[in-house]
């Protein structure tokens, strides 16, 4: 049922995506949409908890609106963590109930979370008792080959009354054995139809959706009826498609060109380099940036040489700017 409602500041979003969504890709991925909500990659209670806090928590200012998602299942702990995000600055704390890995499924956390709502609900409230900023869950519609919507549909109300505003909708199962995580993401059948059926029996609620969606004609398809769309390897792997969105969201676009984006991205490496950090650890994330593009193929040969990790970036830059044109 259309809602013919103009959409918000970050309705759109890119997905948190372990060893990708770092600061380096956030960065990068700012410079293509002026607002995009994104996420980190997911950090641990325990990473934060007994780790390097500024190693897993710092980022770019130029980075906001950009929000944390964390792992974990143990409310106290939670709650320390989501304190930590929202002191070190970040707009919402999100908690993982969709990861299906078994590295995760060893920590008790992420989709396997589903089985226990009343354990998200404890941490959603646990979070939400100390923290100002939105706590929001991204989860599944289901788990293994149960094809049940009253599950997702209960799991909802549960965590609802903890107080969640804000779900994001993986709409397909997670399988927590037999399938690999890259797996989970494709053999699991879609079905965006419960995601709608969730924003009508709760209608106060806000639902993003996420899973399949590659083209600015699914996210309009999308913004008419749900409150946002989420997209994760589509924008990783073809980020120009971001340039795209600010205007999507019926907000101002100027979107920059190619070339100023890489200009831009190669001064940050600059800056980076000044920092301890290789000009590789930023340039991977965007290797998508010509698709499409004639010469791309070269150009990102040259970005991804091993060989030239020595040289500065600039000089790199002008290595891949030739060929482009070869």
């Amino acid at each position: 049922m259309p809602r013919n409602l103009t959409p918000r500041p970050g309705a759109l979003s890119v997905a948190p995506m372990m060893d990708w969504t770092d600061r380096h890709c956030r960065y990068f991925h700012r410079l293509l949409s002026r607002h995009a909500l994104l996420y980190t990659e997911m950090v641990t209670t325990g990473a934060l908890i007994h780790g390097d806090v500024p190693r897993h928590l710092d980022f770019n200012p130029e980075e906001h609106p950009v929000a944390l998602q964390l792992g974990g299942s143990e409310p106290a702990d939670l709650a320390q963590a989501a304190k930590l995000g929202a002191q070190w600055g970040y707009q919402e704390i999100n908690l993982n109930c969709g990861c299906p890995s078994e590295r995760v499924q060893r920590g008790a956390f992420g989709a396997c979370l589903m089985a226990e709502p009343q354990l998200v609900a404890d941490g959603v409230k646990a979070m939400r008792d100390v923290v100002d900023v939105p706590v929001t869950v991204k989860h599944r519609i289901g788990l293994d080959r149960g094809e049940s919507y009253d599950f997702v549909r209960d799991f909802v109300g549960t965590v609802a009354q903890a107080g969640c505003q804000h779900f994001i909708v993986h709409a397909r199962n997670a399988w927590l054995q037999g399938l690999s995580p890259k797996e989970n993401r494709e053999v699991p059948p879609l079905k965006p139809e419960w995601v709608l059926r969730l924003k009508t029996d709760f209608p106060t609620l806000e639902f993003v959706i996420n899973g399949g969606i590659t083209t600015s004609t699914q996210i309009a398809e999308h913004l008419s009826a749900l409150d946002g769309v989420m997209v994760g390897r589509e924008a990783y792997h073809r980020p120009w498609f971001l340039s795209e969105w600010d205007a999507l969201m019926g907000l101002a676009s100027a979107p920059l060109e190619r070339d100023e984006v890489e200009a831009q991205m190669v001064r940050y490496m600059g800056l980076q380099a000044s920092q301890g950090v290789g000009w590789f650890a930023v340039s991977r994330h965007m290797l998508g940036l010509r698709h499409g593009q004639p010469g791309a193929r070269r150009w990102r040969q040259v970005w991804s040489d091993h060989r030239l990790k020595d040289r500065p970036a600039h000089e790199v830059a002008k290595l891949a700017q030739e060929a482009l044109t070869l």
